[in-house]
């Protein structure tokens, strides 16, 4: 039986750690899965080669064993009571723990140390989550204003989903088992989708706050009146104090964005106030504007 190099087989060094090893098993496995490559015998024998040679390097104890004895490790045993005896080991009484093996069936110990054949163990133990899928789903702001059911197509099957009311630009949201299908009886992958929300409203938005400037007139400002607002679900009347002071801001209760997975719940709409000065005044405004700078 020549050399079996279990590390070489899955691409990692001697001084690879667990995690290193489990990391390569499972995209290796996953490559050459009979499932994946149906008839394919040579990804078939490579998928034995890659299971043996986890099963091996995943056992901290059989690892030790590979380390220390390469291809006779199933034999440290003996050969330890060999020693502690004092007996001389020779090629010859190697030979006789190796014992026959078939090449084309790789090993022989994946059966006799775990039980039952390898076809039935890769059938009933093998199993993969499936791959999760990543989708990006443009969308204005106005769509997200309310919640409301979509139907998406991803990888060639559609996919109807429930968009809440209040999603932000950038959230990204889990639909559970709609990704890659699983593998020897593994469970399904899920599909992420990541919303991306162009505002083309006048206002601006941070999660459930808007936030409005709002151009008012001198004399509305001094003298106080009435003005008309705009919300994303109509015009509110809003009254302005006397004497308004440029970059005053009010608060409009619940007249902001929806709260994100709180039904009927809304976030407020700050309106800041931008007094305009006159422009191109007649020679009568001007002398009744001097009269009052003299007052």
């Amino acid at each position: 039986m020549e050399f079996v190099d279990y590390y070489k087989i899955l691409g990692v060094s001697n001084n690879a750690t667990e995690s290193d090893i489990k990391k390569a098993y499972r995209k290796l496995a996953r490559k050459y899965h009979p499932d994946l490559n149906p008839n394919d015998k040579e990804a078939e024998k490579k998928f034995k080669e890659i299971n043996e040679a986890n099963e091996v390097l995943s056992n901290s104890e059989n690892r030790k064993k590979y380390d220390q004895y390469g291809k006779d490790w199933k034999h440290a045993e003996e050969f330890e009571k060999a020693r502690q005896s004092q007996q001389q080991y020779t090629r010859s009484g190697r030979q006789q723990y190796q014992g026959d093996f078939s090449e084309s069936d790789f090993s022989d110990f994946f059966e006799s140390m775990f039980g039952g054949s390898e076809r039935s163990y890769r059938r009933s133990q093998v199993k993969f989550r499936g791959e999760d899928y990543n989708a990006e789903l443009r969308l204005d702001v106005m769509d997200v204003y309310r919640t409301h059911k979509r139907t998406l197509t991803v990888n060639r099957k559609n996919i109807r989903i429930n968009i809440p009311a209040g999603v932000e630009n950038g959230q990204t949201i889990k639909i559970k088992g709609h990704g890659g299908s699983g593998i020897g009886g593994g469970p399904n992958g899920d599909l992420f989708i990541t919303f991306l929300i162009e505002n083309t409203t006048p206002f601006r938005r941070d999660k459930a706050n808007l936030y409005l400037t709002k151009d008012i007139d001198l004399y509305t400002a001094i003298l106080g009146g009435e003005i008309m607002i705009d919300t994303l679900d109509g015009r509110v009347k809003l009254n302005v104090k006397p004497e308004t002071e440029n970059g005053t801001k009010v608060k409009l209760k619940g007249k902001g964005f929806p709260i994100y997975k709180k039904e009927g719940q809304y976030g407020n709409l700050y309106v800041t106030y931008n007094i305009k000065l006159p422009k191109n005044l007649t020679p009568k405004q001007k002398e009744l504007f001097r009269e009052l700078s003299k007052l």
